[in-house]
């Protein structure tokens, strides 16, 4: 009996501490080790008006482009511009030997002298015949035969005005001019080049760059986006402001023009073009831009700080909020565009819900906090 008494004690022992140990570890942290409660900024969230806009790559491509070619052959006389130079429709740029177009022009005048001399002459004779038809001087066939010559000298002659027109054209090519108004590069010739008629190598180009093209390529999903936004046609009114490649912003604003009919089926891409003013001629064909479209106004948008937004390790968004008992709550969010220093939240937010903003590193989900505006600074 002795034996039993002294092995109870032990036991009660054991148990009692036991109970000490599990009150403690139920005991809040903080309490526990006597620290205050957490205090972390806040931001409430409230909507507001945002302008919506969406960036896209693109690269700058010339208004309009004309390769310079003869379109006779013969040797180069003069060239009548410097390289560089701002040209016009119209103006003669190169003069090829007009001497042997010159001939065939006057030779082609005088066959037609020549054809309507014959002309004139059958003419008179269908009209005497015709005249003496009806006194039986004449035979009928004295008459169809007169007026069949006729006939002939009216061909002759229009044949002849032809070879006329095609002297004249060919002499007037001898002067290569601008097909368009625009800026042209380097001379690929030089005067005594022989040139021959649609050769395959250019002697100049023009280029048109005021106004200019911006090409930009977004993916189709975010095209169906962009005409969601827009209406049905996603280039209605749609302005477009300009980011040059040293990250300045072009000093003019241009707007859409138009969208590719066709996905690329091989990247998933659509091409948008912009067009924008240049005068300065500061933008040049070939330059990587990056283009920022205005689409409408979203009256009803939610700005979260950026130092609010943490992200998980497969790049997921997420905030941490103060919940109406204080306590702390993680939340994933879907995020647009960036506004200054803020992102727009598209989804998992709603006004009136405070996000931390500051004291992050203190706590964790589930725990009490006290919250403070952090405009108050905290």
């Amino acid at each position: 009996m002795q034996f039993l008494k002294l092995s109870v004690k032990p036991l009660t022992v054991l148990v009692t501490t036991s109970v000490l140990m599990l009150a403690a570890c139920s005991e809040p942290p903080a309490a526990a080790q006597g620290q205050p409660t957490p205090e972390v900024a806040v931001v409430t969230l409230s909507t507001s008006s945002v302008a919506l806009t969406t960036e896209l790559p693109g690269r700058t491509t010339n208004f309009r482009q004309a390769e310079i070619r003869p379109q006779v052959s013969g040797i180069l006389q003069q060239r009548l511009f410097t390289e560089g130079q701002q040209v016009s429709a119209g103006q003669v740029l190169y003069k090829i030997d007009p001497a042997t177009y010159q001939a065939a022009f006057s030779s082609a005048e005088a066959a037609l002298s020549s054809a309507r001399a014959a002309q004139h002459n059958a003419r008179l004779r269908t009209d005497r015949i015709k005249g003496l038809l009806g006194g039986k001087v004449v035979s009928q066939q004295d008459f169809d035969d007169a007026n069949a010559s006729l006939m002939q000298a009216d061909a002759a002659v229009a044949s002849a005005e032809a070879a006329v027109l095609t002297a004249q054209i060919n002499l007037n090519y001898t002067d290569i001019k601008a097909p368009i108004s625009g800026q042209i590069g380097r001379s690929l010739v030089s005067e005594g080049a022989l040139l021959i008629a649609n050769q395959a190598q250019g002697l100049a180009t023009i280029r048109q760059l005021h106004p200019i093209y911006v090409d930009l390529s977004q993916s189709s999903t975010e095209l169906l986006k962009l005409k969601r936004q827009t209406g049905a046609d996603a280039t209605a009114e749609v302005n477009v402001d300009l980011l040059l490649e040293d990250g300045s912003r072009y000093s003019q604003q241009g707007s859409l023009q138009f969208s590719e009919v066709n996905v690329d089926p091989g990247t998933g891409m659509v091409t948008l073009r912009a067009v924008f003013p240049n005068e300065q001629g500061q933008l040049l064909p070939g330059m990587f831009v990056r283009a920022r479209l205005h689409h409408g106004t979203n009256d009803n948008a939610l700005l979260v700080p950026q130092q609010a937004i943490s992200r998980t390790p497969k790049g997921d968004a997420t905030v941490m909020l103060v919940s109406s008992d204080n306590t702390v709550e993680v939340r994933p969010v879907t995020l647009g565009a960036s506004y200054g220093q803020n992102w727009l939240v598209t989804d998992g937010l709603t006004a009136g819900e405070r996000v931390i903003v500051a004291g992050l590193q203190k706590v964790r989900p589930g725990v009490t906090v006290k919250a403070v505006n952090a405009a108050d600074g905290a």
